[in-house]
């Protein structure tokens, strides 16, 4: 750990082990699922204490407050108390089973399709 009073945005969300990888981090920026204190954010911005980070993984979505700055990947304890987790809960297994299904081999989903589906399952931004 270190003492630095900021960080990349894409390093400090692998490091606290919100992503698997770095790259993927930095894939979640480049398409829009994350964004710093509302912001649609890229991933060399520079993030410090108390910023609000918003992402999308996997199809929920996680509401993060930086309490501690990091730069290497530390163990999930130690990541724990690196943020404040403020994510809603998820949705219970019933709503999910009761969502509509694309059937198989029907092809992507139009546009308005899928800001249908992404508003129907709160994952609006």
């Amino acid at each position: 750990m270190s003492d630095m009073q900021s960080v990349r945005l894409d390093s400090w969300i692998w490091a606290v082990r919100l992503f698997k990888t770095r790259s993927a981090a930095a894939a979640a920026c480049r398409g829009g699922h994350v964004r710093v204190n509302g912001t649609p954010a890229k991933a060399g911005q520079r993030i410090g204490p108390d910023d609000e980070i918003r992402l999308r993984v996997d199809g929920l979505e996680k509401i993060v407050v930086v309490v501690r700055i990091v730069a290497k990947r530390v163990g999930a304890p130690v990541a724990a108390e690196c943020m404040i987790d403020r994510s809603p809960p998820p949705p219970p297994k019933e709503v999910l089973a009761s969502q509509p299904r694309r059937d198989r081999g029907a092809g992507r989903p139009t546009k308005r399709e899928r800001r249908d589906l992404d508003r129907l399952r709160g994952l609006a931004l």
